[in-house]
């Protein structure tokens, strides 16, 4: 049985989130995001970089975090940027404050994001998610007892 949509947006404009500007807690990259301690790893990726030369370097959540998404949904370098752009939970992912519909790289600044995170620091993240994603498990438990 066919049902007619009562009221479809025109614009963007009319387009409404249904959230009011929240994320959800149970999204999977807002759950992802909190099973990383991505200040814990900020100094080892800082010591890639000359401190008083060339531009400042984005955090090591936005590049390990831009990483972590194209691999996850196995596209592109351009498309990874372009997802972000357009996602207001991998904007939270890779630690923006707030939505915005600017591109937060250039596509191009991947390749550097792979040079600079080596697989021994990858390795590292993922021990450390394993640690957290247990711990939260435990204490689920725990409460539900």
């Amino acid at each position: 049985m066919y049902r007619k949509v009562e009221s479809t947006p025109s614009s963007p404009e009319d387009f409404e989130f249904p959230w009011l500007g929240r994320l959800s807690h149970d999204n999977r990259w807002v759950i992802m995001a909190s099973l990383i301690p991505w200040s814990e790893f900020e100094e080892e990726y800082a010591k890639n970089f000359a401190e008083y030369m060339g531009a400042p370097a984005l955090p090591f959540r936005m590049a390990l975090g831009a990483l972590i998404i194209k691999e996850k949904l196995g596209i592109s370098d351009r498309e990874t940027v372009e997802q972000i752009k357009e996602n207001p939970y991998l904007q939270y992912f890779i630690g923006r404050k707030e939505y915005s519909n600017s591109s937060p790289f250039d596509a191009s600044l991947l390749v550097r994001f792979r040079e600079r995170i080596t697989a021994s620091l990858v390795n590292q993240v993922n021990e450390k998610m394993v640690e957290e994603a247990l711990k939260k498990k435990m204490m689920l438990h725990e409460k539900t007892r």
